[in-house]
C-alpha cells in the first residue's frame, strides 16, 4: 500500500532536481514546509525581472498597442517576464502616462484565449482566483470541477484574500454564491473548505487524534446510511501531514484507497467534492500536475494553472508533471500550442525538464 506522506528528504531531491534544470540553487531545507507562504517566491517559475523599470515597460507597451497591427510579441515578450507586482506597477506608470487604465487597452488589442490569459496576468493572486471561481459558477449551471479545483488548492488565507476580492471585483458575497450553486451536503462541504481552520496542533503528532479521525471517518462509511459529517468536518479541519497518516491508516484499515472507498459509498457532486478533496491532500503539485494531463488542450485550464501558480509552486508541478508522464511540460505545452499563445504559456512554464 503506497504511503501518502513524502519524506522532507524525498522533497528536498524533487526541488533539487527542479531548480538544476533551472540552473539555480535550491533553497535551504526550510523552505519545503508546505506552506504557501515559504513557497511564494521560492518555488515559482516567474520571478522578479533584474533592472526592472516600469517606466520603460509602459512606454514599450504604449507603442506596442499604438502601432498598427499592435505589437503582440512585445506585450507577450514583457508580461510574462515580470512578477505580479511589476506587473500592477507597469499599469500605473502606463496610468501616469497615457492617462489610460492598461486592461482595456489590451482587451482592445487582444483577442481569444490569449487576451483572457494576458488579463488574467494583470489582475492580483486575490483577484483572479475570485474570478476563477466566478467563472466556475456564471452561466447555465456550475463547473463543480473548476470551483473545487481552486478551493482545494488554496491556503487558508489565500481563501480568505479571494473571498475579499470577490466582494470587490463582482460586488456580491462569495458565501451567498457557492449556497446558491450548490444543494444538501455539498453545499455544506464547499463552505467548510472555503472557511478552513486547521485546528490540530502542527507542531506535534497527536496520535489519539489520527486514531480518532479514523475511527470516525471508518464508522461513518459503515452503517446502513453513510454519513457525510465526520468526512466534512475531518477533512476540512487539520493540516495535510495529519491528515496524510490519517488517509494512509484508514487505507490501511479497509485494504482499499481512500479513493475507492469514498467512490463506493457517496454519490453526486459529493463524491466529487471528496474525491478533489482527498486527491489535493498528499500533494498538491502533484494534484494539478494530473489536471494538466487530463486536460491539458482546455486552454482556460491550463491558463488558469499556470497564472495562478507560477510565482508559488509551478516548479513542484513540473517536476510532478514529468514524473507522471515521462515529458516535460515545457515540451507538451510547445507541441499542444502555437503562435503568440504558445510563447505566453512557455514564458510562464519557463524551462525544460531533462
Amino acid at each position: 500500500m503506497a504511503k501518502r506522506n513524502m519524506t522532507e528528504a524525498r522533497q528536498y531531491m524533487s526541488v533539487i532536481e527542479v531548480y538544476c534544470s533551472d540552473l539555480v540553487t535550491p533553497p535551504p531545507l526550510p523552505c519545503l514546509v508546505q506552506s504557501h507562504e515559504m513557497w511564494w517566491g521560492t518555488l515559482g517559475t516567474v520571478r522578479p525581472f533584474p533592472n526592472f523599470n516600469s517606466e520603460k515597460d509602459a512606454r514599450e507597451i504604449q507603442t506596442a498597442l499604438e502601432s498598427k497591427a499592435s505589437d503582440v510579441n512585445t506585450l507577450v515578450r514583457i508580461l510574462t517576464n515580470r512578477n505580479n507586482a511589476q506587473r500592477q506597477s507597469i499599469a500605473e506608470s502606463y496610468h501616469n502616462l497615457t492617462q489610460k487604465e492598461l486592461c482595456p487597452a489590451l482587451k482592445k488589442a487582444l483577442s481569444g484565449g490569449l487576451e483572457q490569459l494576458m488579463l488574467g496576468l494583470m489582475m492580483t493572486p486575490s483577484q483572479f482566483d475570485a474570478h476563477r471561481l466566478r467563472q466556475s459558477m456564471e452561466g447555465i449551471g456550475t463547473d463543480e470541477e473548476s470551483l473545487l479545483a481552486v478551493l482545494c488548492t488554496k491556503s487558508p488565507q489565500q481563501l480568505k484574500d479571494a473571498t475579499i476580492a470577490y466582494k470587490q471585483e463582482f460586488g456580491r458575497y462569495l458565501e451567498n454564491d457557492l449556497i446558491s450553486e450548490t444543494s444538501k451536503d455539498f453545499t455544506k462541504l464547499v463552505l467548510a473548505i472555503l472557511k478552513k481552520e486547521e485546528l490540530n496542533s502542527k507542531e506535534m503528532v497527536d496520535y489519539q487524534l489520527i486514531d480518532q479521525d479514523v475511527k470516525a471517518l471508518n464508522d461513518a462509511v459503515n452503517g446502513k446510511k453513510k454519513d457525510p459529517v465526520p468526512w466534512i468536518q475531518v477533512l476540512t479541519t487539520r493540516d495535510s501531514n495529519h491528515l496524510n497518516r490519517v488517509l494512509s491508516r484508514l487505507e490501511d484499515l479497509r485494504g482499499e484507497t481512500v479513493d475507492k472507498t469514498v467512490q463506493s459509498h457517496f454519490s453526486g457532486d459529493l463524491r466529487l467534492g471528496f474525491r478533489t478533496l482527498v486527491g489535493s491532500i498528499p500533494s498538491i503539485p502533484l494534484f494539478l500536475a494530473q489536471r494538466l494531463h487530463s486536460n491539458i488542450k482546455k486552454g482556460s485550464l491550463v491558463q488558469g494553472i499556470l497564472i495562478s501558480h507560477s510565482e508559488e509552486d509551478l516548479l513542484c508541478v513540473r517536476i510532478e508533471y514529468r514524473k507522471l508522464t515521462n515529458i516535460s511540460l515545457y515540451s507538451t505545452l510547445q507541441k499542444e500550442y502555437k503562435g503568440e499563445m504558445q510563447q505566453a504559456l512557455l514564458a510562464l512554464c519557463r524551462s525544460e525538464d531533462l
